[in-house]
């Protein structure tokens, strides 16, 4: 029988869910990505660093990541003595599956001289294979700091490092791993919007080709995204990432229209994370009373995943010099 089929619907679900957090000591964090109902229950909403360095702070026994699996596994980095679930341990992301630990391993090797910047959506392992984790909030801010003569490996995400590269003028080694939501906007669709709506920016993530970014007003993270919904002057947004960002714009700023980028056909849900909508109330209530599925991971590898978060860290707080960065390399340790 399936361990959904006992459960409760409506306002009692809502009402179960609740009463398990209580009794299990539980936070609930739910990325941007996530559908709103699942937004609105969390304790906290964000991006998914940010989420893990908050639930890392609280008092809670256990950790329920409304997310994708890399960033359960970030929440179970930051706080190995945590019980951390996922209502769904398929809920996974097509740039963790680009790059497999052993290929990245062969990859650094080939490559002795350069330093591996890794953008966070990837795995604990590629995590401790790496010297600088970053975020797309960071990324800019630790970049800067690495000397022009230091030569960069950067994954998995190709868009995000071509962007860096072209902002800074930066030659690195690209992985060739991609976001299937942030790859499926359509350049030709954006630009009929835009005739639609001629006075409206476009904010988009970094994670987007560069057809898509070339015509934005704005690039960053999803939460410097939002930091720009509230600031910027106009009534009408353009926004090129997950859609389900938009609840959250909606319910700080009723007054402005958010208005999400299209895909190929102008109008396919194709720009919905299909790992992201794995997660379901029904899931969250099953993995909250049974405590599964939940998130394990190797405490050697842990301990060098952890290695690489905390130099993004103190670098992206500027607690580290560029003087430090010679001490950076891993793979000899």
């Amino acid at each position: 029988m399936s361990l959904l089929t006992k459960v409760p619907t409506g306002a009692d679900l809502l009402a179960e869910i609740d009463a398990l957090r209580k009794e299990r000591n539980a936070v609930i964090l739910a990325h941007y990505y996530q559908t709103p109902d699942i937004q609105d229950i969390a304790d906290f909403v964000g991006d998914s660093l940010e989420l893990s360095r908050k639930a890392a702070a609280t008092d809670a026994d256990v950790i329920a990541f409304c997310g994708v699996k890399f960033m359960a596994d970030t929440a179970k980095i930051l706080s190995p003595h945590k019980k951390v679930i996922l209502p769904d341990m398929d809920a996974g992301c097509s740039l963790e599956d680009s790059c497999p630990p052993e290929k990245f391993k062969a990859f650094r090797e080939a490559h002795p001289d350069h330093i591996a910047l890794t953008y966070i959506n990837c795995s604990t392992e590629v995590k401790a294979l790496s010297d600088i984790i970053v975020t797309s909030s960071s990324a800019e801010t630790i970049l800067a700091q690495i000397p022009p003569e230091q030569k960069i490996i950067f994954g998995p995400d190709r868009h995000l490092g071509g962007y860096l590269s072209r902002k800074f003028g930066r030659e690195m080694l690209l992985w060739p791993g991609v976001c299937i939501v942030h790859e499926a906007f359509s350049e030709t669709e954006l630009l009929k919007l835009k005739e639609q709506y001629p006075d409206a920016p476009i904010a988009a993530h970094p994670e987007c080709p560069p057809s898509i970014i070339d015509h934005a007003d704005y690039v960053g993270s999803t939460s410097g995204i939002l930091k720009f919904a509230r600031e910027f002057a106009g009534d009408t947004l353009i926004v090129a990432t997950e859609p389900h960002i938009i609840h959250q714009m909606e319910k700080a700023l009723p007054n402005k229209t958010f208005i999400g980028a299209p895909g190929a056909d102008g109008n396919c849900s194709c720009n919905i994370c299909p790992y992201m909508a794995l997660n379901t109330m029904e899931k969250l209530y099953v993995a909250l009373r049974d405590l599964t599925p939940q998130i394990t991971i190797d405490e050697e590898v842990r301990i060098k995943a952890k290695r690489s978060l905390d130099r993004m860290l103190e670098m992206a707080s500027g607690t580290v010099g560029m003087g430090d960065l010679g001490k950076v390399r891993l793979s000899g340790d």
